[in-house]
């Protein structure tokens, strides 16, 4: 055939090229190794051989190492590179750069292992020192360094460190028994208050020693005391610096209130423990002999779970401002279910104090008459009266029922009457009545409902006065 058959085009760097073609001035001299064109095979001819001129095959040079081709010239009709001949599968060689990686990696590895190594041998070479004492220097255990002593006010340390100085122990020895118990300072002449029952064993003849929460001791003597409120009042002389505690109101004190009890229980002075009002006006009888009922205290109590002992007796119980609200005087024991103020039992959260404000009314008499006024509504009870109520004597009893021209005639009070309730409060038994009243000043006006014939009724009364011991 006269045509030429059209040569396939490639393209390199922007233009148009045929294979055979003479290469342009620009591209050789850019290209100074660029090699020669040789004759195009047809696809499927076999590869001429190179010969000589005179025809015969020339001798083949070793092939030259390839040059890299900058303009990425490649023969798309040249035959595949020979096959690689098969290998076993596995990690390529490594270059320089991943030898030197993996010698770091290596020397991380190794590094954490020997720290590990390390802290293992050194804990178990510090547990064997430390256990047999093997090392240097003595052992320093850390520990708070010194702190401001104050606390908040209201707090119960606070509380304490304000009324500890006014709280004193007393010892009281008499011929048949001693005993323990606690008081408050009442003013600078030195009059303290406590319980009848802590002096009680003193008599007539007896010692009553007082110390101080400083250390001081002085001598006490009795100015005067009360077996129906239990309370007493004795007076210590040529002591200086004496701080009067501070008196609360009881009538603001409420169920629920914080409050702190000071006392020696057992002999264990300025103890300081703390709790709640647990209830009010809670009557209660306490002392005195259980066959005659004389000596018996009555008190409307303050109920507290404030822990109290043995020892705590004539002690205060304050309340968050540092004010005495109640003197601690008896306490349920868990033995008998009884209510003592000289009893052995420990506390089970069953505390009962006397109001501030009938010990300050009892204790203000004392100091200035030596005995203490008892309100009364001149009536006889019958104190073996099962009922609900409390019963006023029936004729026969001893004496009269009613106390001729006394508060209860004056009011219209007859044997056999009932009463149920005072100022609209329940009473349930003589001794109940009789806690209520004490509650009150002679002079006060009552209003009682009773029960008479199967009807109920109110009356109005106004206690009369009596001279207690």
């Amino acid at each position: 055939m006269n045509e030429e058959t059209p040569k396939p085009k490639w393209w390199g760097r922007g233009r148009a090229v045929t294979p055979g073609a003479a290469v342009s001035a620009e591209l050789a001299s850019t290209d100074a190794d660029f090699e020669p064109e040789r004759p195009v095979q047809a696809p499927g001819d076999a590869p001429h051989a190179p010969t000589t001129a005179s025809g015969t095959p020339a001798a083949l040079d070793p092939a030259p190492d390839p040059v890299p081709d900058p303009w990425h010239r490649y023969d798309p009709w040249a035959p595949p590179p020979p096959a690689a001949p098969l290998q076993q599968t596995g990690a390529a060689p490594l270059t320089h750069h991943q030898r030197r990686n993996r010698t770091r990696k290596l020397l991380v590895v190794s590094g954490l292992v020997l720290a590990l190594v390390s802290g293992g041998v050194g804990g178990v070479v510090g547990a064997y020192l430390e256990r047999d004492g093997v090392g240097g220097g003595d052992v320093v255990l850390p520990q708070a360094g010194a702190e401001d002593g104050g606390r908040a006010a209201g707090s119960v340390a606070a509380i304490a460190a304000r009324a500890l100085p006014s709280v004193v122990t007393l010892h009281v020895s008499g011929d048949e028994e001693s005993g323990t118990g606690t008081g408050i300072v009442l003013d600078t002449r030195g009059h303290i208050l406590t319980n009848n029952h802590v002096v009680q064993p003193a008599g007539g003849d007896g010692e009553i020693s007082v110390s101080f929460s400083g250390g001081q001791t002085a001598r006490a003597k009795v100015v005067g005391h009360d077996t129906g409120y239990d309370l007493a009042v004795v007076q210590v002389s040529r002591v200086r610096g004496l701080r009067p505690m501070p008196l609360g109101n009881s009538d603001n004190v409420r169920v629920g209130d914080p409050v702190v009890a000071i006392g020696a229980p057992f002999d264990l002075d300025n103890t300081v423990t703390a709790g709640i009002i647990s209830a009010k006006d809670r009557p209660i009888t306490a002392g005195g002999d259980a066959a005659d009922g004389s000596d018996v205290s009555y008190v409307d109590a303050l109920q507290t779970d404030a822990p109290i002992n043995p020892g705590n007796s004539g002690g205060p119980l304050l309340d968050a401002q540092g004010r005495v609200v109640g003197i601690n005087s008896a306490i349920r024991s868990a033995d008998d279910g009884t209510v003592t103020g000289d009893g052995q039992a420990g506390s089970i959260g069953l505390g009962f104090a006397i109001p501030v404000n009938q010990a300050k009314r009892v204790a203000e008499e004392l100091i200035n008459t030596g005995k203490a006024t008892h309100p009364v509504i001149g009536v006889t009870l019958d104190m073996d009266y099962s009922g609900d109520g409390a019963r006023v004597a029936t004729k026969g009893s001893d004496g009269p029922a009613v106390t001729a021209g006394g508060p209860g005639a004056r009011a219209g009070l007859k044997a056999g009457d009932v009463i149920t309730e005072v100022d609209g409060e329940r009473v349930h038994s003589g001794d109940e009545l009789i806690v209520r009243t004490r509650a009150h000043r002679p002079g006060d006006h009552l209003r009682l409902t009773l029960r008479r014939g199967g009807k109920d009724m109110t009356v109005s009364l106004v206690l009369g006065s009596s001279t207690g011991e």
